[in-house]
């Protein structure tokens, strides 16, 4: 399962599903070189998102593929 200290590089590499939950948390910039060395918390916060949310959602969408 995904976990805030995963990076969003990590996460997006191994389960192509996240990027549509990142998206809709407007992290856009997944293309971004930072994604390989943030983590999901350090986005989270960066972008003024609920950390716990956020990977709830996740994890939810990447359980349902």
């Amino acid at each position: 399962m995904i976990n805030k200290d995963m990076t969003i590089g990590e996460v997006v590499e191994k389960y192509p599903a996240s990027v549509e939950v990142f998206m809709q948390y407007g992290m856009g910039c997944l293309g971004c070189p930072a994604t390989r060395f943030e983590t999901i918390e350090q986005g989270a916060g960066a972008h003024g998102i609920n950390l716990e949310d956020l990977v709830n959602d996740l994890n939810k969408a990447v359980s349902k593929k």
